[in-house]
């Protein structure tokens, strides 16, 4: 076209160009919008989704540190319990110690005794 032609476009022409003008920068502003929406809305998902993580958490910590508690009052138990063995332990060989004491007193007691009777029989019989 020449542009002496496109200068004398038809007023109606011109009208019809501007409403579609006008509608397409409409459409294009519905979109842009839905577009904000859209992100708008699958931000709001992921704050949901991290909402619900975080609850999660903080319902899992006050369990998570009665576990820790738990397990630390085992491991106490078990120590106590391997020192309680140690004790007795002890306490058996201690006890072993003192009857054989005992046993050797009585023995040194019957030496003794018999060395008595010994002597006694030698003075007697001497």
């Amino acid at each position: 076209m020449d542009s002496s032609r496109t200068s004398q476009t038809h007023p109606r022409m011109r009208l019809a160009r501007t409403r579609s003008t006008t509608h397409c920068n409409t459409l294009q502003h519905i979109a842009t919008h839905y577009n904000t929406l859209q992100h708008a809305v699958s931000h709001c998902i992921t704050l949901q989704y991290t909402a619900t993580h975080c609850n999660t958490l903080q319902r899992t910590t006050p369990h998570c540190i009665t576990l820790h508690h738990t397990a630390t009052h085992y491991s106490t138990l078990q120590h106590t319990a391997t020192h309680c063995h140690t004790l007795q332990h002890t306490a058996t060989s201690c006890n072993t110690l003192q009857h054989i004491a005992a046993h050797r007193n009585t023995l040194q007691h019957a030496a003794t005794h018999g060395d008595t009777l010994h002597h006694i029989a030698a003075l007697t019989l001497g």
